[in-house]
């Protein structure tokens, strides 16, 4: 079936000197009786039918004088050509930059609706590219390398496989995008503190009714939360940065799915913000068995463990055997008993297969 709705963009534009050298075979003018009309060169002329000189206010008004029409009719033919001449080296140089859509997780951002589907075919790629130049805000595939290299020099990694920078790059991105939209009050310290320790108190309620209570509190003490499904090959769970002075992200993956990994992950990456100095970005990954042992990350896996489990009370859990006792311990704590299994099976005190029934999925995708 032959596609009648598809939009014809040729590989040529034709000049507005291709309009000026048909008047003049309509008339039987020379170039050089034009010229004296104009008062140009010859050679001017010549620049002009070719394209190679552009039509500038003062040529339109002569033009218009001499072989009619109107002035903004003589613009605007210079301006199309202009714009055509644009387009076609943009299409040049995209198709010389498809090379970049290997560095990017094309398809996972296909799947999440950032960029439309299509097949990674020849004639697809440019049009990708460019998509994606937007989706990053760059220029060019230059400037996103020197733009996110640079910022990988902040990175302070959980895991040494954590270098896929193409992936890594989008997902912090897809975090700025949600960040960047909204406005919050300046981060205050006090403020920050006072909401994660509320936070704590609703680990105890199901997500619907726990996630905008999260949101607005950290909102209030200007952090901003925002959840975004993970990107294969960025093996991160969260991350703690500061956007600017005045302005921190904490961003989830939901990397595991399951609440108990999902609230020792946030107040991880909260106690990065209370903890760390502001210019670093801190890439987490949930398993710290496997994790790069720098002493910012001890902190705030310390950190996180005790504001969990408060120390008076770590002496209780090599008696935990049993999943009632598990239950009657979290709630004397007031956390959910899925964070009490994870530290157990964290701290093998328990098989990891063990009491797993305890702990939740978490349905939902990402923080309006």
């Amino acid at each position: 079936m032959i596609e009648t709705t598809r939009t014809f963009t040729p590989d040529w534009v034709s000049p507005p000197g291709d309009t000026i050298a048909d008047i003049l075979e309509e008339r039987d003018w020379t170039q050089v009786q034009l010229a004296e009309r104009l008062g140009y060169t010859t050679k001017h002329i010549s620049l002009l039918i070719n394209g190679k000189a552009p039509i500038n206010e003062e040529t339109a008004l002569k033009l218009e004088r001499v072989l009619g029409s109107t002035t903004a009719f003589w613009l605007n033919r210079e301006a199309q050509y202009r714009a055509g001449l644009a387009r076609i080296e943009e299409e040049n140089r995209l198709k010389g930059w498809t090379s970049w859509l290997e560095q990017l997780p094309v398809k996972d951002l296909m799947n999440q609706g950032v960029i439309p589907k299509c097949r990674l075919i020849a004639k697809n790629k440019p049009g990708l590219v460019k998509k994606l130049l937007q989706f990053f805000g760059v220029a060019s595939p230059e400037d996103w390398q020197n733009y996110y290299a640079g910022m990988e020099v902040a990175f302070r990694r959980t895991r040494e496989d954590q270098s896929d920078i193409g992936a890594i790059s989008t997902w912090l991105r897809l975090g700025e995008i949600t960040a960047e939209q909204l406005d919050c009050p300046k981060y205050s310290k006090p403020k920050f503190e006072k909401a994660v320790r509320q936070i704590r108190t609703l680990t105890v309620l199901p997500p619907e009714e726990f996630e905008p209570k999260m949101q607005k509190l950290c909102w209030e003490a200007g952090v901003v939360l925002v959840l975004v499904p993970s990107i294969k090959r960025a093996h991160v769970s969260g991350i703690a940065r500061w956007l600017n002075p005045h302005k921190a992200l904490i961003q989830l993956s939901l990397y595991g799915k399951t609440n108990d990994r999902f609230w020792f992950n946030f107040f991880h990456e909260a106690a990065h913000i209370l903890l760390h100095e502001k210019e670093n970005i801190f890439l987490d990954e949930w398993n710290s068995q496997e994790s790069l042992k720098s002493e910012q990350e001890c902190e705030a896996d310390q950190w996180s463990r005790e504001f969990l489990i408060p120390p008076e009370h770590e002496g209780e859990l090599a008696k935990l055997k049993y999943e009632t006792d598990v239950i009657d311990f979290a709630q004397r704590i007031d956390i959910h008993p899925a964070i009490v299994v994870g530290r157990l099976q964290h701290d093998r005190l328990i098989d990891q297969s063990w009491m797993n029934a305890l702990k939740l999925n978490l349905p939902f995708q990402g923080i309006e």
